[in-house]
């Protein structure tokens, strides 16, 4: 007997399904929240060097700020005050001269920097002056972090099939509160890096139990609304980061707004229910008796006792056989290596293209919470369409398409001249919004073609691979200075190559998810 079988009978998407797709809803809001968050918090505001303590007498007491600036630091072609040089004495004769005074001895700053707080009144750069010849430090927070989702992947993935969702989730929500919370106290750049590595350890467990625990639940005809519908809270926390950061511009502060909805979600976490399909899996009969009793009541269907004894449960096909299920169960079967070096690749190119194209798409000339806003707007279409295309075309061709289509924008770009930059926008939005049609489907994609067994060690390792694209993403950007659209053709040519290679998967559509490793096997 199928686990199927048994959801039909309390029905495989009613009122209880749809409540663990809202009670999740609350800490998937904060993903975004964090995973974007050095948009703000790493912010570098316009700054130069600070000359207070060179107006302590003399004539330079007696000048306005504008001309103080004028003959302490050079000019940059723009006009505005060099961010991290001053000259190396006054030069009162700039006053009386038109000249920049380029060719004039600088030297670094001395007495620190003044930065401009109209936009931000605290960022991780003002607080511990990451500027200058520090600036790459505050960028490699945002490494940092993703550091520890990556390594977090690999630990929540093994805790989950051998602990079970809904315990590691509750371990998740509290790593990420304590950790974030702590964050925004540090006193210290290193002290806020160590705990920042944690927030992500923490964090990327919710990212990958959600949507696990949201789709066993259901039956295989509503797989796909759960999936999409669910990631929607994605989107959602995306915009509600902009309107945060807006309202609260101190990184301190807003570290703790963006954290706070976590509270509620531990709270909401008693309602939530382990996956039965996974007790099952493990020969917890009576436990998931117990939340499949449950489900039935509230779905208003007959309880399971009263149709099926305890032994039709026990003789549910047995998916754990006695064995613990690792990572290098993933690889130890020919059918399960392919999948895995598969599944892989495509996740790759789709993180790789993804970060790829938000981090190389020029803004609208807009202030930065507005143009974050928009480019968070961008995603709810594309979730849509993927919703209905999911089930006409299949995930297979949807997710190719995805990808193909998104390659053809950043080639497309490639030709378009500069001075076209209403159409190079509208392409890389289009792009965009392919980009994250291909993150949706693979998220769904990728938890109907593993087993059950050792579907969360797969979401795990996929999630590593796609932190290894992130990750990646920057540093081809920087290629630029060999040749300018060399990043460019790197990143169409990963889309397409991994858009190739999902041709290559199974396709998932109305099937029944797998349970064992020899459910993968046996397929064609």
């Amino acid at each position: 007997m199928k686990f199927e079988n048994i959801l039909e009978e309390t029905d495989g998407f009613g009122p209880f399904q749809i409540l663990i797709v809202v009670l999740l809803c609350v800490p998937r809001i904060v993903l975004p929240c964090h995973f974007l968050l050095n948009n703000f918090i790493a912010a570098v505001p316009s700054h130069h060097c600070d000359i207070s303590t060179l107006g302590d007498g003399g004539l330079f007491r007696n000048l306005s700020q504008e001309k103080r600036l004028t003959i302490s630091i050079p000019t940059q072609e723009d006009g505005s005050p060099n961010s991290c040089e001053m000259f190396a004495e006054p030069q009162f004769h700039l006053l009386s001269n038109v000249s920049n005074g380029t060719d004039l001895p600088t030297v670094q700053c001395k007495n620190g920097w003044v930065y401009d707080n109209t936009t931000f009144t605290s960022t991780l750069a003002t607080e511990w002056d990451l500027v200058c010849d520090r600036k790459s430090m505050s960028k490699a927070t945002g490494t940092i972090f993703f550091l520890g989702v990556m390594l977090g992947a690999v630990a929540s993935g093994a805790l989950c099939d051998k602990f079970g969702r809904r315990s590691t989730l509750l371990v998740s929500y509290i790593m990420v509160i304590v950790f974030s919370f702590s964050s925004a106290f540090s006193n210290s750049y290193l002290m806020f890096a160590v705990l920042r590595f944690f927030t992500g350890f923490g964090i990327t467990g919710i990212s990958l139990i959600s949507i696990v625990l949201s789709v066993e639940w259901v039956d295989v005809d509503h797989r796909a609304f759960i999936g999409v519908i669910g990631s929607m809270a994605w989107s959602l926390g995306n915009m509600l980061l902009a309107g945060w950061a807006y309202l609260v511009n101190d990184w301190r502060k807003l570290i703790m707004t963006v954290t706070a909805p976590l509270y509620f979600a531990v709270l909401t976490w008693w309602w939530i229910p382990e996956s039965a399909r996974w007790l099952l899996a493990n020969g917890k009969v009576e436990q998931a008796q117990f939340y499949l009793d449950k489900c039935a009541r509230f779905n208003k269907r007959q309880q399971l006792s009263s149709k099926l004894k305890l032994e039709a449960l026990t003789n549910v096909k047995s998916l754990k056989n006695e064995k613990n299920y690792t990572y290098l169960d993933l690889i130890k079967t020919p059918k399960m290596r392919q999948l895995s070096l598969l599944t892989g690749i495509v996740w790759y190119g789709v993180a790789s293209t993804y970060y790829g194209i938000s981090l190389n798409i020029t803004g609208f000339g807009l202030n930065i919470y507005l143009t974050h806003f928009i480019y968070s707007a961008i995603e709810l279409p594309a979730k849509l369409l993927t919703y209905f295309l999911l089930g006409i075309i299949g995930r297979r061709k949807w997710q190719a398409a995805t990808l193909l289509l998104t390659g053809t924008c950043i080639a497309v770009n490639i030709f378009i001249p500069k001075g076209f930059w209403y159409v190079r926008t509208t392409v890389a939005i289009l792009g965009k919004g392919l980009s994250e049609a291909a993150f949706t489907t693979v998220y769904l994609y990728t938890t109907e073609l593993y087993p059950t067994v050792v579907r969360q060690n797969g979401m795990g390792y996929t999630s590593v691979v796609s932190r290894l694209g992130i990750s990646v993403a920057p540093l081809i950007l920087l290629l630029e200075d060999v040749w300018k659209f060399l990043p460019e053709v790197i990143i169409c040519s990963v889309s397409i190559m991994s858009g190739l290679v999902s041709l290559l998967l199974p396709e998932t559509l109305n099937v029944r998810l797998p349970e064992t490793i020899d459910d993968i096997e046996k397929q064609r």
